[in-house]
């Protein structure tokens, strides 16, 4: 195959045949009259022509030239050199183009004239001549666009389209009610989304083998009808000291109706509980106190629990204000504005405290881990207990869980701590147009978390931060389930719901959905060590959480302005250099089974870019004169025969 096309291949292992598709396919294969490419049930609103688009933070004062529509699911641009996401050293998502972005994903449109600009939102006037529109997006890349060439009145239509679809009033209109591909799920088993008994009795006995420490704690039904508080999970894991009835009616005195939850024990039995606090009519504090007995008596040693309060020095408000400034900084609105932030930009880093709220996030979980090893019980108390409790809870686990720090795991844990923990993420991640916002970008925060421990330990973990950056862009995808309802209530009412229900559940780590296997190969960490820090070892980690140790996530961050692009550098051909070491360990394993003769098997092994920029796989640029290497698929040593990796480092461009 040519290195071209690389980018193309697709893996038919392990596909059914309802799932194969052509080579250099996608599911964006069906063509509208306007040459738009739709999903099933995406339908065309509106469109403008001869819109100039001009690339973010460039020097270039020179557009290009292209037709910009808005359909249900997102805003595209096709410009006429449309190569179709061929040549291309970038990531390519089977539901929505590099030219595209999801409805979901915009925050903000300003409507521009010269050096001016004006903010609007859903019920503002759109002026009849629109001269460009400049627009925000929640993973905070930028558009600009001039209708400087358009026919009078196409910026009018497109903007007054957009802010009616980019802004749902209701979750009805989310695009996951109109998606109508047909849905074979291939997600991995190794995924627990604990929505069945069988998930939460798994867990319970993975994490606390000793069966006399079990005893403590068992597995309630008293939320099966979403009776006892609409955002946990169907199934909860309560101290076994306490019944349902007492459960019910202590539940009713503390916020959200959330009292004491399981959520990990260590090996001595110690731990980690959520909880929310106390609601503000509750004058006394009686049922407070007979949750914290409740929770000492499940300790083995019977131990008094701490207390970690989460919300006295950063809350909900105050990591949503800090984002919003730090927001600033990462999507500047032209190379002038670029340049003079970058005069003093730590400074400027420092002053939206961004940095202080994950340094608070990490503390607190080192905190928790220290009282955890001498054997404390750790109750995290935090308003509803559905935010910065999701956060730190997760951490914790993270840092003495080795499991979680696999794919499967930590897909897992955020199906436990997030999904079933009902961390309201329709608000948080402002899919639904509200005029009293609550978003804040909770989940960010915490993925920027786990790249500071990937970054201080990076043999640790088996994803990759190209992983990360991908599920932060997920999240703002309207069609996956996971990310778009504010507790498991609200996910089973939408299947019933009269009007319109949801009739598919898609989960977004179902990767398969959005990518080629290559794609996916991206995910896993070639210097993660499978071995050493396997599961049953519980290899414990304590990383450095001062400010002064911590670092920018650039690739999530600065990945959308090319001026900070270094064409053919970075860390990630570290990443890619240590992917083809692996894969020299991986041929030395075959050779010594007897395999190193066998025939090169192309279904196991994925080709790469070898010259690649900084911010790989999502760069702004072609990709050019690009040289590419097979990689294996570390998850089966089969007998694929591999290049010599020395005679790639070496080939020139």
């Amino acid at each position: 195959m040519e290195s071209k096309s690389c980018n193309n291949f697709i893996s038919y292992v392990g596909l059914e045949e309802h799932e194969m598709q052509p080579l250099g396919s996608s599911r964006r294969n069906s063509l509208s009259e306007n040459n738009i490419k739709l999903l099933p049930g995406e339908i065309f609103i509106t469109g403008a022509k001869s819109v100039l688009m001009f690339s973010p933070v460039s020097a270039l004062k020179q557009g290009t030239s292209g037709i910009l529509s808005v359909t249900n699911f997102k805003l595209t641009f096709i410009t006429t050199d449309d190569t179709s996401g061929e040549d291309v050293a970038r990531q390519q998502n089977h539901l929505y183009g590099y030219m595209d972005t999801c409805l979901t994903n915009i925050e903000d449109i300003y409507i521009t004239e010269g050096d001016k600009k004006r903010r609007l939102v859903p019920g503002n006037t759109v002026p009849s001549k629109v001269k460009g529109i400049f627009i925000i997006c929640k993973n905070l890349r930028t558009w600009s666009f001039s209708f400087k060439f358009s026919p009078i009145g196409d910026g009018q239509k497109l903007l007054r389209a957009l802010l009616h679809h980019a802004f749902p009033s209701r979750h009805q209109l989310l695009f996951a009610y109109d998606y109508r591909e047909a849905y074979y799920s291939s997600l991995d088993k190794g995924v627990r989304l604990f929505r069945d008994l069988s998930d939460w009795i798994n867990e319970l006995e993975r994490t606390i083998s000793n069966e006399k420490h079990r005893k403590f704690w068992r597995l309630s039904t008293a939320n099966v009808d979403f009776k006892l508080c609409r955002s946990l999970s169907r199934y909860i894991i309560v101290p076994a000291s306490i019944t349902d009835s007492q459960l019910m009616v202590a539940a009713m005195h503390f916020q959200g109706n959330r009292p004491p939850i399981w959520s990990w024990s260590s090996i001595h039995g110690a731990a980690l509980v959520k909880m929310s606090e106390l609601s503000l009519l509750a004058t006394k504090r009686m049922q407070e106190n007979i949750m914290f007995e409740n929770v000492r008596k499940s300790h083995p040693r019977k131990r008094e629990p701490v207390v970690l309060e989460l919300n006295k020095h950063v809350s909900v408000k105050f990591i949503a204000v800090a984002f919003s400034k730090f927001a600033n900084l990462c999507s500047p609105e032209n190379i002038r504005q670029f340049w003079l932030q970058d005069n003093n930009f730590y400074s400027l880093v420092e002053n939206t405290k961004w940095l202080k709220c994950v340094s608070y996030c990490l503390q607190k979980a080192v905190e928790a881990c220290e009282h955890l090893h001498l054997e404390r019980s750790v109750i995290l108390q935090e308003g509803a207990g559905t935010d910065i409790c999701c956060i730190v809870s997760s951490l914790v686990q993270l840092l003495l869980d080795p499991y979680f720090r696999t794919i499967n795991g930590f897909q897992s844990l955020l199906q436990k701590e997030w999904v079933a923990g009902g961390h309201p993420f329709c608000d948080r991640l402002g899919h639904i147009a509200k005029s009293n916002s609550e978003k804040s970008p909770l989940l960010l925060l915490y993925l920027d978390c786990v790249w500071q421990l990937s970054q201080q330990f990076p043999g640790e973990f088996e994803f990759t931060e190209t992983y990360l950056t991908t599920l932060w862009d997920a999240a703002h995808v309207s069609i996956f389930d996971t990310f778009i309802f504010n507790c498991e209530k609200d996910r089973v009412a939408a299947a019933t719901e009269p009007s319109k229900p949801l009739l598919v559940y898609r989960s977004v780590w179902d990767w398969r959905e959005q990518f080629s296997e290559q794609d996916i190969l991206l995910f896993y960490n070639p210097l993660y060590n499978f071995c050493e820090s396997d599961a049953t070892k519980k290899t414990i980690i304590k990383p450095r959480y001062n400010i002064a140790s911590l670092e920018l996530w650039t690739q999530c961050y600065f990945r959308w302005i090319p001026a900070l692009e270094i064409r053919n550098g970075g860390h990630n051909h570290i990443e890619l250099y240590a992917r083809l070491l692996r894969n020299d360990v991986n041929k030395l394993k075959m050779c010594i089974n007897g395999n190193c003769s066998s025939p090169v098997d192309k279904s196991n092994s994925y080709s790469v870019q070898m010259n690649i920029d900084s911010f790989y796989p999502f760069s702004n640029e072609k990709s050019g004169n690009t040289v590419s290497a097979p990689i294996m698929n570390s998850s089966t040593l089969t007998t694929e025969s591999l290049l010599d990796a020395q005679s790639l480092i070496t080939t020139s461009d």
